[in-house]
Formats: structure tokens, C-alpha cells, sequence
């Protein structure tokens, strides 16, 4: 089984970070937006099965370890499509917040030793995923496929 928020307070800031891939500090701001997130929403609906320390997580583990939505969902007693819902809505409301985009690309012109090395400093995290991405497919009973198929016919 994997580690929940609960058992990850008790590691040192190292070994932390090394689970996780992001600071105390840059996982409490993550945990702000998400409370403000929820803050702003006009209907609760039904409450997660997760606190949004563990949906944070989870979602962290999904970048950092590669591991299939199944997977997570079994380790976190959820099924693959609440895993699904609940990643979607972590990205979404982390880079609606502007507070953990990419940094600026450097002209090659202004590139040097040092300016590598700020801008590698000032990183705390990236994250690039574009697995078990959700895909539209049309549906079946749609009134422009059945519009088109009229049509055809003579």
C-alpha cells in the first residue's frame, strides 16, 4: 500500500520532498489553492471520498511514478474513473491558479551559465503528462450523424 498525507507529516522535509517531488511549502500551496477551490464552488455536491491533502498526492504519484489510473484507485480505494475525475480537477484548478506555470523560455541570445542556473533554481516542479488522456468519441443516437446518413440516402 501506498503512504496517505497522514503517514507522509511524520517524514523529515527530505524525504518528503523525495516521495513527492515538491516541498512542504509548495505542497501547502498546492493544498491553498485546491481549499479555495472548493470554497468558490456554488454547489457542494457529494463530498470526496479523498481530503484534498490525498487527492494532491495522488495526483502527485500519478506524475512522479507513471502508475495507471487502476492502479492508484486500487491503492486508494476508488475506482479508475474517480481517479480520472479527480487528477483533472488537481491539474485544472493548479494551473488555473498561475501560481505553478512553467517559467518563460530564455532567448538564445540571453542565455548563460547563470541564467540557466536562476531559472533551475526558481523551478519547483514541472509536471508534463498526456497519458489515460479522456477521449470524445461521438454519440451514438447524435442527430448530426443521423442528419448525415439521411442525407446519403436516396
Amino acid at each position: 500500500m501506498g503512504m496517505k498525507y497522514a503517514q507522509l507529516c511524520s517524514l523529515r522535509e527530505e524525504a518528503f520532498k523525495r516521495y513527492t517531488g515538491v516541498s512542504r511549502s509548495s505542497f501547502a500551496l498546492m493544498v491553498e489553492v485546491m481549499q479555495a477551490r472548493e470554497r468558490a464552488k456554488k454547489k457542494s455536491g457529494r463530498p470526496s471520498a479523498l481530503c484534498l491533502e490525498d487527492q494532491i498526492l495522488m495526483t502527485l504519484n500519478y506524475w512522479r511514478e507513471y502508475r495507471t489510473q487502476f492502479h492508484l484507485g486500487v491503492e486508494y480505494g476508488i475506482s479508475d474513473g474517480t481517479v480520472s475525475k479527480i487528477i483533472r480537477q488537481v491539474e485544472d484548478s493548479l494551473m488555473a491558479s498561475g501560481r505553478f506555470a512553467l517559467p518563460k523560455r530564455i532567448p538564445a541570445h540571453e542565455r548563460s551559465v547563470e541564467a540557466l542556473d536562476q531559472v533551475r533554481r526558481e523551478w519547483d516542479v514541472v509536471v508534463i503528462d498526456a497519458t489515460e488522456t479522456p477521449i470524445e468519441r461521438p454519440q451514438k443516437n447524435s442527430d448530426a450523424a443521423t442528419a448525415a446518413r439521411r442525407s446519403v440516402t436516396p
